[in-house]
């Protein structure tokens, strides 16, 4: 199998930035068709610049990033959005728009220039809906909605473009324990059963390491670490990127590892001292 067909999107030592020095340092990222990569590191570390690089929000300094075997750079706006969706953060609650009508934003793309026919959108946004939980809220406003339903919303637009890449900036932001759940069991299920591409910038490793089959570390704008969540969760590596110690267990049957940090050990001040405090207030 050629490297076009066996990868949904790549990048070769690219370098992106917002307007001075670049945030990102010579990035080659491969990611697999039909597998999940989930793009891990501390705060400011590059996760989310990377994601807007590999999706054209911001243009590069320097590498190439190829989506399908094409070069971003030779895609027009319309072509790109056929290949890739991207689900960035802050997305806003667009009043007066019911939750169907932003979900059919999605499909956009597909539409002709002269012409809104789209034999099939309305199957698509319905499918949308129904992955995402939303089918109830279809004509619900959206600026009505939790935080989490907004977000779930917008993911629906991206699923209803139809897209052979999926790019997902901390999806779960906003979601309660149930609804994380789900995403990330849809997340898995898309690449799975249906071949989609997912490249998803994610928190918590443990939520990474559950669904990702490959894990991207980042630290200050490189890449660190690229591999299988087994090969990449190495405690004393975890611990000096995020500054903390941590300890990981790899469940022998699945070789799915569990990120724990230790706890820091505190130091007693005098005036922790219990019983020196009552003595003080004893003799006061």
């Amino acid at each position: 199998m050629n490297q076009s067909s066996s990868l949904g999107l790549s990048s070769t030592r690219v370098d992106v930035g917002y307007g001075g020095d670049p945030v990102l340092h010579g990035v080659s990222v491969e990611l697999g068709r039909g597998q999940v990569t989930a793009l891990i590191g501390p705060n400011g570390s590059g996760k989310s610049t990377l994601l807007r690089g590999l999706s054209a929000l911001l243009p590069l300094r320097s590498g190439e990033v190829v989506v399908g075997g094409a070069d971003l750079r030779t895609l027009g706006p319309r072509q790109l959005a056929r290949r890739l969706a991207v689900l960035t953060q802050g997305r806003p609650a667009l009043s007066g728009m019911t939750v169907r009508e932003v979900a059919e934003l999605g499909r956009h793309p597909h539409r002709g220039r002269w012409r809104r026919s789209d034999p099939d959108g309305a199957a698509a946004v319905d499918r949308a809906l129904a992955l995402t939980g939303l089918s109830e809220l279809a004509t619900h406003d959206i600026g009505t909605l939790s935080g989490g339903q907004v977000q779930r919303t917008w993911l629906a637009a991206c699923l209803a473009q139809d897209t052979e890449v999926l790019l997902l900036d901390e999806p779960t932001t906003y979601l309660d324990l149930r609804y994380q759940v789900e995403l990330l069991d849809l997340i898995r299920d898309l690449a799975t059963d249906h071949g989609v591409t997912v490249g998803v910038v994610l928190h918590d490793l443990n939520q990474a390491a559950a669904i990702a089959d490959q894990i991207v570390l980042l630290d200050r704008g490189r890449v660190i670490a690229n591999g299988t969540p087994a090969e990449v969760y190495d405690a004393g590596l975890l611990s000096r990127v995020y500054e903390i110690g941590v300890d990981v267990i790899l469940d022998p049957a699945t070789a799915v590892p569990t990120v724990l940090p230790r706890p820091r050990q505190r130091r007693l001040a005098p005036t922790d001292n219990l019983e020196e405090n009552v003595c003080l207030t004893a003799h006061s």
